[in-house]
């Protein structure tokens, strides 16, 4: 029990700025580890905001609110994984080929396109947020940040690491295994089938059905995953989320 709650500590140091787990960070195998938690910690973040909108709501405009749930997002997870989409946008546009792809990554500095990439995202999330329908909006805050989460766990563990020297290392990765999936899976289908009760029946195929194929577009395309990649692939599925919520209440 006590080795459970070390990675979840770890999961949330790593995910967020809070320093919860400073003195047990440093090690590969336990960040690879605590990736059961990260749903887990996604879950809190996504009761966070929750909390927050319903505080704000009633004093504030709307527009004003989803901007600042937006920012609270990119504030507690010290904007790691928007690093990696604008790295990942570089590398796949001016890259040639794997390693060109690779190179691009490491270079410091951020291209147009990944700058791009970067606004796009953001004005995406702000743009559909903004318009999810009122009654859905808790369900769809708890369930973003947790499914963007799951996929790096799906990520982590059906790919490599690529040990490309990029800044966001994910060395971690080695360590991802059967169990940490099983754990992470575990709690983000019930967390979604509480969420959207027999709906989220569909929720979870869609969402797994397009998870697996990033997952295969990553392997050819790259042979596996760096952190960058990691941080790119849960921004996308964030997105993906929110569509789907959006698909599912029209269909």
């Amino acid at each position: 029990m006590k080795r459970l709650w070390e990675e979840f500590r770890i999961a949330g140091g790593f995910l967020t700025v809070f320093p919860v787990a400073d003195e047990l960070s440093g090690d590969p195998e336990r960040l690879g580890r605590g990736m059961a938690f990260w749903p887990a910690i996604g879950l809190l973040m996504g009761l966070g905001l929750v909390a927050m909108d319903q505080a704000l709501t009633p004093l504030i405009p709307r527009a004003v609110v989803d901007s600042l749930l937006v920012l609270t997002m990119i504030a507690i997870t010290g904007a790691i994984h928007l690093d990696g989409i604008a790295d990942l946008s570089d590398g796949l546009a001016r890259g040639k080929d794997r390693e060109g792809v690779l190179r691009i990554m490491r270079e410091s500095r951020v291209g147009a396109v990944g700058v791009i990439g970067l606004v796009m995202v953001l004005l995406l999330k702000y743009v559909i947020l903004h318009n999810v329908p009122v009654q859905l909006k808790a369900q769809v805050l708890i369930f973003m940040p947790m499914a963007g989460r799951w996929t790096q766990v799906l990520l982590a563990a059906f790919n490599n690491c690529i040990r490309s020297g990029t800044r966001a290392g994910g060395e971690f990765v080695d360590y991802v295994g059967k169990r940490e999936f099983f754990i992470a899976s575990a709690t983000f289908a019930i967390a979604t089938l509480v969420l959207f009760a027999l709906q989220g029946l569909v929720v979870l195929l869609v969402f797994g059905l397009v998870g697996v194929l990033l997952l295969r577009y990553f392997q050819h395309r790259l042979g596996g995953v760096t952190g960058d990649v990691l941080g790119a692939g849960n921004e996308v599925m964030e997105i993906f989320a929110l569509l789907l919520i959006h698909l599912l209440r029209h269909a």
